[in-house]
């Protein structure tokens, strides 16, 4: 009998039909990693150099809009010793995993106006269409779900914590453009979920009439069986993972009621919800909670496999989020027209604080030889650099994690005397899917890879 091409479809389904799941009435509920089951947990076929890890490697692009307050924004030294600025300091926990990259650019967002042309192909690094007509390019985290979705249930999660805006902007680009930076093809982006509990359904199949009640109360005994079965460290490893899901249900199980009753109000207005304003549009009114429920599910995504692909717009391009509980009057766009303010600085150091939640919730979670963040590139990245001069000759760019032993990290990366051919954001983006294991001769505006990374 002919041996099995382990990365056929055939077999690749076959491997996600092997993997731990608990079930109840309308729901599924995968699990994590569990070393002593022989399934999830099985001894991994040798890897590839392109990817050394027997473990799943997962990439999340995590965007904040209108750039930083450069002042603050630095790095000197590296690994543990790193020192950082006021606006990293969020990240000092994780130095030794950090990477600080300046002088990045996009060339096909240079030169064309400021905002939705700026934004829109951060990730594709190809020309946008003006006009009526959206045009531009697929981003490279959807060419890593094409590649690479068909290995878990669900090819990327692209989630939002600010509904899109439509019409044009005075340079005659779309708003779509500075709403999306994740494309599925060339014109059209991918819907991004702005609403915690569908994006936690989403998770766990949960649906039907019984959404209200816990998951957790739905699969117990499924729970109970499988806690017989497994080992000591196991069983520890899924509790902590049960008490997280439980624990998230019950801050999504507050904010699902308002999204029902934002939905019912639409209806019987006749008007969109994305036309609404928080909180009437059922969003959380405290958006500290959406952002941080945003990135746990992101977490709890990848604790489970359900997919290896995520892209987070923790605000927009043009955003208009306010932050009282930072001491801040203006709105996020007004505030970042002055970018060396200490308010703006502020603004920053709050976004970046997300970055690292996210990552020390990745941190957490035991994974082989390692954690799922060292198995995890985090990109953390804005549209522009100053939001005063609307300047994207240089983008804030910083990633997380060690991409599963193929990226190497603790380093400051400076690109900005290097010349413009050897500074290009697709440059890096290549370099990263290459570490992924998808390959292309090109990618954006660039065929080659980025020096040094």
């Amino acid at each position: 009998m002919p041996a099995i091409n382990q990365n056929s479809p055939a077999a690749l389904r076959y491997q996600i039909s092997r993997r731990t799941f608990l079930r109840g009435t309308g729901v599924v509920m995968a699990l994590p990693w569990l070393e002593s089951l022989p399934v999830w947990g099985a001894p991994a076929a040798p890897a590839s150099p392109a990817a050394p890890t027997p473990y799943p490697q997962r990439f999340a692009a995590v965007f904040m809009g209108n750039g930083i307050n450069s002042q603050h924004w630095w790095a000197r030294g590296a690994g543990a010793e790193m020192e950082l600025g006021k606006t990293l300091k969020p990240l000092e926990p994780f130095r030794a995993k950090l990477n600080v990259i300046s002088g990045l650019y996009n060339r096909s967002a240079t030169g064309v106006g400021i905002h939705p042309g700026m934004t829109g192909n951060l990730l594709s690094g190809l020309p946008l269409t003006k006009g009526a007509v959206l045009h531009g390019g697929v981003s490279m985290d959807q060419i890593l779900a094409s590649r690479l979705g068909h290995e878990t249930t669900q090819p990327s999660l692209i989630l939002g914590c600010e509904q899109p805006i439509t019409g044009y902007h005075e340079t005659n680009f779309s708003m779509a453009y500075s709403s999306h930076i994740s494309w599925e093809n060339a014109d059209s982006p991918v819907p991004m979920e702005v609403y915690p509990s569908l994006a936690f359904d989403s998770l766990f199949e949960n649906r039907g009439s019984r959404r209200t009640q816990s998951i957790l109360d739905r699969v117990k005994e499924d729970a109970a069986s499988l806690n017989r079965q497994v080992s000591a460290a196991d069983h520890a490893k899924l509790d902590e993972y049960l008490n997280s899901v439980r624990e998230v249900e019950r801050r999504v199980d507050r904010m699902r009621s308002d999204q029902q009753k934002a939905a019912d109000n639409a209806r019987t207005r006749g008007r969109p919800m994305v036309t609404m304003n928080r909180p009437d549009n059922g969003l959380p009114e405290d958006i500290r909670e959406h952002m941080r429920l945003m990135c746990d599910i992101v977490a709890l995504a990848f604790q489970t496999d359900k997919t290896r692909i995520a892209t987070l717009l923790l605000c927009r391009d043009l955003s208009g989020l306010f932050y009282p509980f930072l001491g801040v009057r203006k709105a996020h766009h007004s505030a970042s027209h002055d970018d060396q303010s200490a308010d703006y600085e502020s603004i920053a150091r709050y976004y970046v604080g997300h970055l690292a939640y996210l990552a020390g919730r990745l941190e957490a979670m035991p994974e082989g030889d390692g954690t799922v963040l060292d198995h995890t590139c985090l990109m953390y990245l804005s549209n522009m650099w100053s939001g005063t001069k609307h300047d994207n000759s240089k983008v804030p760019l910083l990633t997380v994690g060690g991409f599963g032993g193929t990226l190497a990290t603790g380093r400051i990366l400076d690109y900005t005397d290097k010349g413009d051919e050897n500074r290009k954001l697709c440059s890096l983006y290549l370099s990263l899917m290459d570490r992924a294991g998808v390959s292309l001769p090109r990618f954006g505006d660039a065929d080659t890879r980025l020096a040094g990374i």
